[in-house]
């Protein structure tokens, strides 16, 4: 009976994460048109600039609405980031300058997953708190799978404005879902007793995480193996249908068919393959794996410059969304049942940063290397021109992906070195923050910084 309760409160959390990203990749399509006509000479310049203000500013301001949330509840903070989340989709139509600028400015508040998963780790048992996690994360591909299609559907044969209604009125639903279904999740007896309890610098200081991370051997290895690994990745997610677009001449439909067959492979891998993986190989085996498909998929992108290669990068692509995961397993195995907030903050808080810093360091370097120039100014329609050099292709059509694929090499090697068997000591921080009561230590554990990064290789820029 509880197994069946906690289920269903699980089941909360999947209804508002695949509505939240059923409604974003429903525009997929025409996020893509408006980012080109708003800044035609730069797109990739400023859809870098517009994404990474949103993560430095979710990295910034999620441990905060953490621990906040341990104070007042986290049915009152899901109802405020789904909100802020789903706020800019209506301005896309109203007005393109209005709509970016609102997207940069909601990353103070769209950190859903934190809230989300604060939510399943308050009605999980710590033995069922990686199922139920893959479960959200598998729904987040999920809600990718079908959506960009549609929108491209309705996109061409009603235009964008009906794809903007049809989201926004699925945004609506989803608060009114959160608001009318989803029940809070924290005990009353701790709302209560931590009510008037004040939020310290410590708790609210994005960096703590960071400062931490030399505090352990392991934890440090592990850190930097995620920061090499998803700087690229968070990079990718924000430009990547765009530049298959823009670049490779893919049509929206091709779009959503690519987006369509990467999720439900993620699916699959993240699932079934995971799971066989984990028993056979090992944890950090595993994670060596998926840092090795990544490898290859981000070098096969940077010198692909045919279709057919993206098509076959992709199925790569999807291979090795198993990465995370397999960390988030390895990480949960050698801390201790006191340690798991601290060090899953600390992994997690480092993806956030990479939220912010990865989409800007992806446009940079198209920027640097004139892509835009080349690539985009001679788009009226959806092709490039012909008429300019066309016998002249660069020999890295996408040199961000090759720059990626360098880091995760470096990933690769770094976590070579993370033992296979490791009992985790790290009182010099977790001594300090202990209190009498367990009630203060649950709100002094880090929640996930902003993580729109659990996603496989599906979120685009318009998350």
């Amino acid at each position: 009976f509880s197994l069946l309760k906690q289920q269903g409160r699980v089941s909360h959390a999947v209804v508002v994460i695949f509505l939240e990203f059923f409604a974003w990749g429903l525009l997929t399509t025409p996020m893509l048109t408006v980012l080109h006509e708003t800044f035609p000479q730069h797109t990739f310049l400023m859809n870098g600039l517009i994404q990474g203000v949103k993560g430095l500013l979710s990295f910034l301001s999620a441990p905060l609405i953490g621990a906040l949330s341990d104070v007042w509840g986290r049915k009152s903070f899901l109802l405020v980031t789904v909100f802020f989340t789903c706020a800019p989709i209506p301005l896309m139509r109203i007005s393109p300058w209005w709509y970016f600028a609102m997207i940069s400015v909601s990353g103070v508040f769209a950190v859903t997953f934190s809230v989300i998963f604060a939510y399943v780790a308050d009605i999980t048992e710590e033995h069922e708190r990686s199922t139920a996690y893959g479960l959200v994360s598998a729904t987040f591909a999920a809600s990718l799978v079908t959506s960009p299609a549609i929108g491209a559907y309705l996109s061409a044969n009603y235009g964008d404005s009906l794809v903007v209604l049809v989201a926004t009125i699925i945004a609506v639903v989803d608060i009114a879902f959160v608001l009318l279904v989803v029940p809070e999740s924290l005990p009353d007896k701790m709302r209560l007793t931590s009510w008037g309890s004040p939020i310290s610098w410590e708790q609210a200081d994005p960096f703590a995480s960071l400062r931490r991370v030399g505090k352990d051997p392991t934890v440090l290895l592990i850190c930097v193996t995620v920061f090499l690994s998803y700087l690229p990745e968070a990079g990718q997610y924000s430009s990547f249908f765009l530049y298959l677009r823009q670049v490779i001449e893919f049509s929206p439909a091709a779009i959503a068919a690519f987006i369509a067959m990467v999720g439900i492979l993620s699916i699959i891998a993240q699932t079934l393959l995971l799971t066989y993986f984990m028993r056979t190989i090992g944890n950090k085996n595993t994670v060596l794996l998926g840092l090795g498909f990544q490898l290859f998929q981000l070098a096969w992108y940077g010198f692909g410059s045919e279709p057919w290669m993206m098509w076959a990068a992709g199925t790569v692509a999807a291979m090795s969304s198993i990465t995370f995961p397999a960390v988030s397993a390895l990480v949960s195995r050698i801390a201790a049942s006191d340690q798991q907030g601290c060090v899953q903050g600390m992994i997690t808080g480092i993806r956030g940063l990479c939220n912010g810093l990865g989409p800007a360091l992806y446009g940079f370097i198209f920027f640097l290397f004139n892509v835009e120039l080349n690539e985009l100014d001679p788009m009226t329609g959806r092709n490039k021109s012909t008429s300019q050099e066309p016998s002249e292709k660069p020999t890295i059509p996408g040199p961000p992906f090759l720059f990626g694929a360098c880091l995760v090499l470096l990933a690769f090697l770094v976590a070579m070195f993370i033992p296979d068997h490791h009992s985790m000591a790290v009182k010099t921080y977790t001594d300090t923050r202990k209190i009498s009561t367990s009630n203060n230590l649950q709100s002094l554990n880090p929640l996930p910084a902003s993580e729109e990064d659990i996603e496989p290789l599906l979120q685009d820029s318009s998350m």
